[in-house]
């Protein structure tokens, strides 16, 4: 049976390769290729309308945080520090923002830190900007109908106010080449005090218009994480040995435009970096395990983690303390001279 399903696997293989140059000549014959005679991507797509279905139903609020008012605020602060600044500006999206921030107001489970960040730069934009105009002095007027907050909490600054480090570029160097993918880890429980650190840094990550779509998702209990540990394909051989496992989980309701369906992996990607480089000055160890399209995988995880469809795991992080004598490949690294390019008109 199993050479039977080979022999199929194959001759479908090399049928679809003989469309691929036809169905690659136009965006209209890929698609049809892919609608015909691959499903790849049918999972994603129909995850894509889930995610849109989700994002209009709640109006761009996600339980204790909102994307809508994540991206508005945000594209306020650019507006604000904008050299030289316009003198009005945000008319197309001021109301809708504001609406945004009344409703996360009325929600108690919203978070505090997030609505005291909105209502900082709300009202450093209406102190800028004139009220005079209609729809500012409406919008206006909505803002202050509700409660007062401190409004020097969480605005703009200058870069010369920016958060001062000591690190050097041979000591970030360092930090750089000591973390390596590490697959040998002792018999230890890595503390949930050290989990929020790690996390508290990746949280400093950028995020297109500081909307930071993702969660990282602790599998707790022996039994369940090393069932879940063995459905990545990467972790063969060194899947029981994983005592602590992370599932990074972009959220697609975060946007209602298909443009952005990429924009999970980005964000989640870059803090996933960050909290792998905390975890070594906390003396713990990782290893990134890749999460590949496959619909057969992402229905058993969807189902083992209970996410909704339009809530993808991007990746998994296996954190631990490295045993002293568990073996890490070399792995070189491509120098920045094959890495860099330099390009002129």
């Amino acid at each position: 049976m199993k050479a039977i399903k080979k022999i199929v696997k194959q001759a479908i293989l090399i049928n679809q390769k003989l469309l691929w140059p036809l169905a690659s000549k136009s965006p209209l014959l890929s698609r049809l290729y892919y609608c015909f005679f691959d499903s790849a991507f049918g999972f994603e797509q129909q995850a894509l309308l889930k995610a849109k279905i989700q994002y209009f139903s709640n109006k761009g609020v996600q339980q204790e945080t909102s994307s809508l008012l994540r991206r508005n605020i945000h594209r306020l602060e650019k507006g604000l520090i904008m050299e030289p600044r316009r003198e009005i500006f945000a008319l197309e999206y001021i109301a809708e923002t504001v609406e945004a921030y009344l409703v996360a107001c009325q929600r108690k489970t919203f978070s505090t830190s997030e609505l005291n960040w909105a209502y900082s730069v709300l009202s450093e934009y209406f102190e800028v900007v004139s009220v005079t105009n209609k729809i500012v002095g409406n919008a206006s007027c909505r803002f202050n109908s509700i409660e007062k907050r401190n409004s020097a909490v969480c605005k703009p600054y200058t870069s010369e106010k920016r958060q001062h480090h000591t690190v050097g570029y041979d000591e970030f160097l360092n930090l750089s080449k000591a973390r390596r993918s590490t697959r040998w880890f002792l018999n230890a429980s890595v503390e949930k005090e050290k989990l929020s650190k790690m996390v508290a840094i990746a949280s400093q990550a950028p995020s297109a218009c500081n909307r930071q779509p993702f969660e990282f998702l602790v599998i707790e209990g022996d039994k369940f994480r090393k069932q879940v540990a063995k459905l990545p394909g990467g972790t063969v051989g060194f899947s029981d040995n994983i005592p602590c496992l992370i599932a990074v989980v972009g959220d697609q309701s975060y946007y209602p435009m298909d443009r952005d369906r990429h924009v999970i992996y980005i964000d989640s990607g870059l803090a996933s970096m960050q909290l792998m480089l905390a975890a070594e000055t906390l003396g713990l160890s990782s290893c990134a395990i890749n999460w590949p399209e496959l619909e057969k995988l992402d229905k058993k995880i969807c189902k083992l983690l209970k996410l909704p469809q339009y809530k993808r795991v991007v990746m998994f992080i296996a954190v631990g303390y490295a045993k002293p004598s568990g073996g890490i490949p070399f792995s070189e690294k491509k120098s920045a001279e094959h890495l860099i390019k330099y390009i002129k008109e």
